[in-house]
């Protein structure tokens, strides 16, 4: 990563960096090359670490000096003790988890918050292609086809706030986000599950 990316990360982990307080400890689960994890060191000065299943982002991550094992969120986070982090991330990364459900409670069992992005399977473009075309559907948030596709377990905005209703989960703040991870503001509950193209949510345990 040079001087000149290392400076900017994409729009939607800005976002996730602000709900972050500085520092804080941070557990960034799927956290690829470390980009996010590499900004909040810098910028907000937090104590770091990482979780990535693919070896080469882990060899990404610690070569820019980040602190990142190799570890998969469905059965490593049970590892870690309660409330070793402030903050635990998740990004773009829940539909992925074989047990969703599971991974939610282990994060906010490990941390006090959880920060959760994941893509909306309501928005209005994949409901259109799957209705008019017949078709599993194609976004720019959910590239893969049918066969090839990590996300095993896709959800709604609706579905997840319903999840964590159940959960018991309080929603501190939820954003709605477009397919570029640009914010969707002062969408009525409706309409965000219609028009949004991301989820993001900071959670903390009640």
């Amino acid at each position: 990563m040079s001087p000149a990316e290392r400076g900017k990360i994409r729009l939607d982990l800005q976002l996730i960096a602000d709900m972050i307080e500085p520092g804080t400890r941070v557990l960034d689960v799927g956290c690829g090359d470390g980009a996010l994890l590499d900004y909040l060191q810098r910028e907000k000065r937090i104590d770091g670490r990482g979780m990535e299943l693919s070896q080469a982002g882990v060899n990404a991550a610690v070569a820019n000096g980040l602190s990142v094992i190799q570890g998969d969120a469905d059965t490593d986070l049970a590892h870690y003790p309660d409330n070793s982090f402030d903050y635990v991330v998740l990004s773009q990364t829940l539909q992925a988890t074989r047990e969703p459900r599971r991974v939610l409670e282990q994060m906010l069992r490990v941390g006090e918050h959880a920060v959760v992005s994941f893509p909306n399977f309501a928005h209005w473009q994949v409901r259109a292609r799957l209705v008019f075309g017949g078709r599993m559907p194609e976004t720019d948030a959910l590239p893969h086809k049918w066969y090839d596709t990590p996300n095993i377990h896709l959800c709604s905005i609706d579905d997840f706030r319903a999840l964590c209703a159940e959960m018991g989960v309080t929603i501190e703040k939820a954003l709605t986000l477009s397919r570029h991870g640009r914010p969707l503001p002062n969408l009525p509950l409706p309409l965000a599950n219609l028009l949004g193209g991301q989820g993001l949510f900071l959670l903390r345990r009640r």
